[in-house]
């Protein structure tokens, strides 16, 4: 698994890194396209429980349940035994119960991050999420797929704004 920046990642089939990158092995019961589904919205909640010590207990709130980072932070509040309430758009209120919210709020008060800082991305961390994605703690949500050939399209989709987690290109026929 491997998180290099935001769409253009998702192209291509095959990256290069460094010899020290941070990398993590595929978890052994998920799809390629899932596995890369999970490592941003994954590795930035974890960063920011970190940063608030969420602790079991806790109640959190997550405005924008249904993007990259508020999928994954709704798994991983719940594998930290926090009560979960959730906010995002009426048609994503079933799949943010689905991933364990236990409460979902229709839209409503923004709360933003923004200007705390970005998660740092680690092999540890990956590995983390890796053990999560095994154990069935943790799933990827993937929005739509485009073949390669309709990228222009499946940009023109993520600027408007109103993606669920992450839209993937593939190679054939899914």
């Amino acid at each position: 698994m491997h998180e290099q920046g935001c769409v253009l990642a998702l192209i291509p089939s095959y990256t290069c890194l460094p010899e020290d990158g941070v990398v993590a092995l595929k978890p052994a019961n998920v799809t390629y396209e899932g596995a890369a589904a999970v490592p941003f919205g994954g590795t930035t909640a974890l960063h920011f429980f970190r940063k608030g010590n969420i602790q079991n207990g806790q109640k959190v709130l997550i405005y924008g349940a249904s993007g990259a980072l508020g999928t994954s932070a709704i798994q991983l509040a719940k594998y930290y035994g926090t009560e979960v309430t959730g906010v995002c758009s009426t048609t994503n209120v079933e799949m943010v119960k689905f991933l364990g919210a236990d409460k979902v709020i229709e839209n409503g008060t923004y709360l933003t991050v923004e200007g705390q800082g970005i998660a740092k991305v680690s092999s540890k961390d990956l590995v983390f999420l890796k053990e999560l994605m095994e154990t069935g703690k943790i799933k990827s949500v993937i929005d739509r797929r485009y073949p390669l050939e309709q990228i222009p399209e499946a940009h023109r989709y993520v600027e408007k704004g109103h993606k669920k987690r992450k839209c993937r290109h593939h190679r054939g026929t899914c």
